[in-house]
C-alpha cells in the first residue's frame, strides 16, 4: 500500500457542525493528521448530547481525529495557539465571520507567528467586502439566499428546502480543495495562503440548469416538482412503480428510443406527441401517463432490470434503509459498519476521494473531547506536564 497523499500535513481542525468537519474528515482520510479543536464544552455536535440526533453526523464526521480543548477567548489559549500554529500546516475552521480575527487569533495574525500557514475559512457569504458579508450563514438560510428553494417543490406549492445538507457538504469539500490546491502551490512558493470559501459561491453553479432556463426564456422557471426544473426534457420524472417509485430520464433522443423497447411500446417511438424533444415537453403530461401505465404494474427491482438491459438512464427511489444497506456502496468500501456506544451499530462513511492503489485508512472512533490535549501540547507546543497542569487550572484548555 502506498503511503497516504497528505500524510506529511498537520491540521487544527476548528470545525463545526457540518461544513468544516467534513472537510477535516476529507483531510484525515487522506493521510492528515488532524487535531480537532474544541472549547471546554466541546463543539456544537458534540455538546448536544451522547445520544442525539446529532450523534450520528458527530460520529461520521470526525473519525481520524484527535482532539484538544482551547478556550481561545483568554490570552493564556490565543498565545497557545500562535505556539501551536508554527508546527502545524493549515488551520481551517467554519466560524461566524470575524470571530477569530476578534480574539486576535484570525489568518493575518496566525500566518505571522507562521509565514508557510494555510488559513482556510468557510463563511456563508465570504470574507471579502460585500453587503452579506456579516450575516450569519445556515444551510436552509443559503438554500433561500441562492434561490435553490425557490425552484424547488411542486408549482403551486410554497418554497421548499432540500432535506440534505448540500450547501454545508458542497462547502466543505470547496474548503478541501482550496486548502488541497493552496498546498500545491506552497510547493512551489514556500509561502501559505488564506482560502476564502462562500457558501453561496459553491451553490451557485448547482443552479446552471435553472439559470439556463432564465437566459432563454426571460423568466424564472416556475417549480417542478420531479420534472426538469427547465422543462425543457421528458421524460424526466420520478414514476409509480408497484412497490415504490423509480426515476427515469432520457437526455438524447436514442434513449427515449431504447425506453420504448424497454416497455415493449415501440409504436411510441413514432407517435407525433413524442416523436423529438419539443413534443414530449408538450405533451409531457400524455408521456408520463404512458410511462406510469407501465411502471405501476412492475416492481423496482423488475423495471430497473428491464431498464439495465437497454440502456435506459433509470434507479429506483430508495429510503433510508436501502441506502445505509445498499450492496454497491458496501462493495466499494464506501460504507462501513462500526458499533457505537449509543446508537448501536451503524454505517460509516469512507471519502469519496479514491485512488486506484491506495486504500483510504481505516475508520477510527471520534475522540472523546480533549483526549489528545495534553500529548499535542508536548509534541507541537513543547510543554512540560507541569505547564500542562497549569493551563487546566487557568482553564486555558
Amino acid at each position: 500500500m502506498q503511503e497516504q497523499p497528505l500524510s506529511d500535513i498537520t491540521v487544527l481542525d476548528f470545525g463545526q457542525v457540518y461544513n468544516g468537519p467534513y472537510c477535516g474528515f476529507l483531510l484525515a482520510q487522506a493521510g492528515a493528521r488532524v487535531i480537532k479543536v474544541e472549547s471546554l464544552i466541546g463543539e456544537t455536535l458534540r455538546s448536544r448530547g451522547v445520544k442525539s440526533t446529532a450523534s450520528y453526523p458527530f460520529a461520521v464526521l470526525n473519525v481520524n481525529k484527535e482532539s484538544i480543548t482551547l478556550n481561545i477567548k483568554s490570552t493564556q489559549g490565543q498565545a497557545l495557539l500562535k505556539k501551536l500554529v508554527s508546527q502545524v500546516d493549515v488551520v481551517l475552521e467554519n466560524f461566524a465571520p470575524g470571530t477569530m480575527a476578534r480574539y486576535g487569533i484570525g489568518a493575518k495574525q496566525l500566518r505571522a507567528c507562521n509565514p508557510q500557514l494555510i488559513y482556510a475559512s468557510s463563511t456563508g457569504y465570504g470574507n471579502a467586502p460585500g453587503p452579506y458579508r456579516d450575516f450569519l450563514g445556515m444551510d436552509i438560510t443559503l438554500q433561500a439566499m441562492t434561490g435553490v428553494m425557490s425552484i424547488t417543490g411542486e408549482e403551486n406549492s410554497t418554497p421548499l428546502k432540500t432535506a440534505a445538507a448540500f450547501a454545508d457538504f458542497i462547502a466543505g469539500t470547496h474548503l478541501y480543495a482550496g486548502i488541497v490546491s493552496a498546498l500545491y502551490a506552497r510547493k512551489n512558493s514556500s509561502e501559505g495562503a488564506s482560502v476564502d470559501i462562500s457558501m453561496q459561491d459553491c451553490v451557485l453553479p448547482t443552479l446552471a440548469t435553472a439559470l439556463g432556463s432564465y437566459y432563454l426564456h426571460g423568466e424564472p422557471p416556475k417549480r417542478a416538482g420531479n420534472r426538469h426544473p427547465g422543462r425543457s426534457l421528458a421524460p424526466y420524472n420520478v414514476y409509480v412503480a408497484a412497490d415504490g417509485h423509480i426515476a427515469i430520464i432520457a437526455i438524447r433522443e436514442g434513449h427515449w428510443r431504447k425506453l420504448c423497447t424497454a416497455m415493449e411500446k415501440t409504436d411510441l417511438i413514432n407517435d407525433p406527441r413524442f416523436k423529438d424533444f419539443p413534443a414530449r415537453c408538450k405533451n409531457m403530461q400524455e408521456l408520463d401517463a404512458e410511462i406510469t401505465r407501465w411502471t405501476a404494474t412492475r416492481t423496482r427491482a423488475e423495471i430497473l432490470a428491464q431498464t439495465q438491459a437497454h440502456g435506459v438512464i433509470c434507479a429506483p427511489v430508495q429510503d433510508l434503509i436501502d441506502v445505509v444497506n445498499d450492496p454497491h456502496l458496501a462493495a466499494r468500501g464506501t460504507l462501513k459498519t462500526s458499533s457505537h456506544k449509543h446508537l448501536g451499530n451503524i454505517a460509516q462513511m469512507q471519502t469519496a476521494i479514491r485512488f486506484t492503489d491506495i486504500e483510504p485508512p481505516e475508520l477510527t472512533q471520534p475522540p472523546e473531547l480533549g483526549a489528545n490535549t495534553r500529548l499535542v501540547l508536548t509534541e507541537l507546543a513543547g510543554l512540560s506536564n507541569e505547564d500542562i497542569d497549569r493551563l487546566y487550572q487557568q482553564e486555558a484548555i
